[in-house]
């Protein structure tokens, strides 16, 4: 089998990726695009360990190798990330991205566009109402 194959293939998996991760706003979506583009990742470290284990002598198999440490640091962050979007989408009802960037310390959601800079601040409001 030729090297192209699976490379084109990987090319295909990571453009399909990160179009996911500029294009989406969910961020769940977002999530299960950069897992495409670590996968194509995975598919081209183990297609070209066999390429250069055909042309080597020696067959130390370290795109397997680091293969299987990509595979677990991605479970693991897809893991930490999946909860993290939970929590988010628990505490605000929502887990598009573009509202949870009020997620920060010191903003509320004051119902103004997000363009608009808010005017005045909480403490403000609160003796404007009283």
């Amino acid at each position: 089998m030729h090297l192209a194959y699976p490379a084109v293939l990987a090319a295909l998996l990571f453009c399909t990726g990160l179009y996911g991760v500029l294009a989406r706003r969910n961020a769940i979506l977002v999530l299960m695009s950069v897992e495409l583009m670590l996968n194509a990742v995975n598919l081209n470290l183990v297609a070209f360990d066999v390429w250069l284990s055909k042309a080597a002598e020696e067959t130390l198999h370290s795109g397997q190798a680091l293969t299987l440490f990509t595979i677990a640091i991605a479970a693991a962050e897809i893991g930490i990330g999946l909860a993290i979007v939970l929590a988010v989408h628990r505490n605000r009802g929502t887990a598009d991205i573009d509202r949870l960037r009020d997620t920060a310390e010191g903003h509320e959601s004051d119902g103004t566009d997000g363009d608009a800079p808010a005017t005045g601040t909480a403490a403000e409001k609160a003796e404007a109402t009283a």
